[in-house]
């Protein structure tokens, strides 16, 4: 049985929705986390450690602390991804499981707009849970990782990870979307997201000196977030962060000092954090 057969035509119940998709949720996020540690601080720590953007471990309880705050968040997307596949089914998005209602083009073009639409959902949330009234109660958790690993991409706290999934069920109501390319966006933002909390920057020297720096984001940006609090509230693209001036003023020269490091520097001990 296809996806939009098992879920506008089979009716499963609210139970075995969240069930089902905090499971797919949890696998994803195991998948594309625990693949990324499995590389970046495990396979290949010592061939790759010159990219490590702050060089030096992260603690490990850090990372115990990052997956402990993922498992929760995992538990609010799963509720939530249930609750707008459920309205789906009721008729009150535009949630849809004929690629036929709106053809191909329309298919691949639903993505595109969703990752814009994420990327500027997530700037100017992002930017209002840095507010000192509201950074305690939404932020702080995300930023106890000052030196992330690929664990930090879903650990929020309760409050952020409701804000977070926000953009689930927006996007369906906003535009109509097919449940397999909504589920492709979903492949996109784990991918992008825990790349961008590796620690590691993997983009080439070069993207420094083309136009290219103008529209993407790299994990140098992102760590830089982390470590100094504010500016860089980017997620996918640079756009909004050079519109509203954002960007840190050292990020282009941060971005080439990594990317330019010839040998392997030694690594440190982890840090530990008060």
């Amino acid at each position: 049985m296809s996806a939009p057969e098992f879920f506008f035509q089979r009716n499963p119940g609210m139970f075995e929705l969240s069930a089902g998709i905090t499971v797919a949720v949890a696998l994803r996020y195991m998948i594309f986390a625990g693949l990324a540690w499995l590389l970046c601080y495990v396979c290949f720590r010592q061939r790759w450690f010159h990219r490590k953007i702050i060089a030096i471990l992260p603690p490990p309880g850090d990372v115990r602390r990052e997956i402990a705050y993922s498992v929760l968040s995992i538990l609010i997307f799963g509720l939530v991804a249930a609750a707008t596949l459920f309205a789906g089914r009721q008729g009150w998005t535009q949630l849809y499981g004929s690629i036929a209602d709106y053809g191909w083009g329309w298919f691949w073009t639903s993505i595109v707009c969703a990752i814009f639409l994420h990327d500027t959902y997530f700037y100017w949330t992002h930017r209002l849970m840095h507010h000192p009234k509201l950074f305690g109660a939404f932020h702080r958790v995300h930023h106890l990782s000052k030196n992330p690993s690929p664990w930090a991409a879903y650990a929020f706290s309760p409050l952020e990870a409701i804000v977070q999934t926000g953009i689930f069920p927006l996007a369906v109501l906003v535009m109509p979307m097919h449940i397999f390319a909504f589920g492709l966006f979903m492949f996109w933002q784990i991918l992008f997201n825990v790349l961008g909390h590796t620690g590691y920057e993997f983009h080439p020297h070069a993207l420094m000196d083309s136009w290219l720096r103008r529209i993407l984001n790299t994990p140098t940006n992102h760590v830089m977030h982390h470590e100094k609090m504010q500016g860089n509230y980017g997620l996918y693209f640079n756009i909004w962060d050079r519109l509203m001036g954002t960007n840190h003023a050292e990020y282009e020269d941060r971005f080439r000092e990594v990317t330019l490091r010839k040998n392997q520097p030694t690594i440190q001990p982890t840090q530990h954090h008060t």
